[in-house]
């Protein structure tokens, strides 16, 4: 059976993107990588944008079907929530090409790159919040606005698990869970 020459060029496209960055891989590396003519690329794809995004989508998707992979449908939604987090940040910061793009960003600004890390963000978000729409409905969590409650709640998840850790001791998973817990139920510490 022959190689199928888009898989190719998209694992090229990524291969090249996690070793070098946005910025850096050029059409004519991928198409080096990816063993094919650099027109062979354009049959598939406009330009680095276009692969670029097709290969966030397919990342994008990997992380979600982490997420779902460890939600239990007996444990209560905070803990869903946390699990589903931590393996959603575990993915994020063990995956090459989103430790490329966070560095890109931080030391070069690439606007393309920033655009497709808020991509990310935003698709967290969103399959966060129809979590917690499911939650509200099934009276699990008090009702709230959504988007801003899956905003917050990741944003103060990576706090806690990155910024935290800069001047304090590591927090367990267990207190991390109980501070998500007040902060979505209005639940009391331990």
């Amino acid at each position: 059976m022959a190689p199928d020459r888009r898989t190719m060029i998209v694992e090229a496209a990524t291969k090249s993107f996690s070793l070098f960055g946005y910025k850096a891989t050029t059409m004519d590396q991928v198409a080096r990588l990816a063993n094919v003519g650099k027109g062979t690329i354009y049959t598939f794809f406009k330009n680095k944008e276009e692969l670029f995004e097709e290969i966030i989508s397919k990342l994008v998707k990997e992380m979600i079907a982490e997420a779902e992979a460890v939600i239990e449908p007996r444990l209560p939604f905070t803990e869903n929530v946390h699990r589903a987090l931590t393996r959603l940040l575990a993915f994020r910061s063990q995956h090459q090409l989103m430790i490329k793009l966070v560095q890109e960003e931080k030391e070069m600004g690439t606007l393309a790159v920033s655009d497709m890390l808020r991509h990310v963000e935003d698709e967290i978000i969103a399959y966060l919040r129809k979590k917690i729409e499911i939650a509200i409905e099934k009276g699990a969590i008090p009702p709230g606005n959504t988007e801003v409650i899956s905003f917050l709640l990741l944003k103060m998840y990576i706090a806690l698990v990155s910024d935290w850790e800069r001047n304090h001791e590591p927090l367990s998973s267990e207190q991390i869970a109980e501070v998500m817990k007040i902060f979505l139920v209005g639940g009391k510490p331990k």
